[in-house]
Formats: structure tokens, C-alpha cells, sequence
């Protein structure tokens, strides 16, 4: 008896599925992020603020001062709503700020 060939699976669908069984799907969610970060958050916050982390739908955030950190926690809910924007279902459901190097 002959084996029926499966459905060939896109490589776009099947590359999140090996990082996640690789335990990968944290770091490479976080790259996405990094790699699109000015462009939800604008050049302004990004000049002082880069994500270093994602776990759980949390995004944690590296702040260059306390008054950044400040500003930013104020204006959380305008920015995961920006987040969610550029990347839909993918974006972080929670933002940690913290102050340390943000470059």
C-alpha cells in the first residue's frame, strides 16, 4: 500500500511552529518586534525607549531615564494600541518599561 503524499505546508506557517518547539518563539517574537519598533512607536519614543524581551504577551521595554520611563508609562495604552497595529494578533498584550541603556 502506498503512502498518500501530505499537503505541503507554507513555509511562512510552518517556521513559528519549530521555533516554538524549539522553545525559540520568545526570541525570534522580540526580533520582529526590534525590527519594526520605530516604525509602530515612532522615531521619537524609539530614540529613547527599545524592547529587550518578550514573554507571555509581555514586552519589556529598556528606557534610557526615569523621566522617559515616566512619559511612557502615560502614554502605555496609546502605544500597545500601536503595537497591535502594525502587528495585529503577534503584538504584546502588555508593556513593561524600565529604566537602563536604550541603546
Amino acid at each position: 500500500m502506498r503512502r498518500r503524499r501530505s499537503e505541503f505546508e507554507a513555509l511562512a506557517d510552518l517556521v513559528p511552529k519549530v521555533l516554538k518547539d524549539l522553545g525559540l518563539d520568545a526570541p525570534a517574537g522580540v526580533l520582529r518586534i526590534v525590527d519594526r519598533w520605530e516604525e509602530a512607536v515612532g522615531p521619537e519614543i524609539a530614540a529613547h525607549c527599545r524592547p529587550v524581551s518578550l514573554r507571555d504577551g509581555r514586552l519589556e521595554a529598556s528606557v534610557d531615564s526615569s523621566v522617559w520611563c515616566q512619559q511612557l508609562q502615560l502614554q502605555l495604552p496609546q502605544i500597545l494600541e500601536a503595537l497591535r497595529e502594525v502587528f495585529g494578533d503577534e503584538a504584546p498584550t502588555q508593556l513593561w518599561f524600565r529604566v537602563g541603556s536604550a541603546t
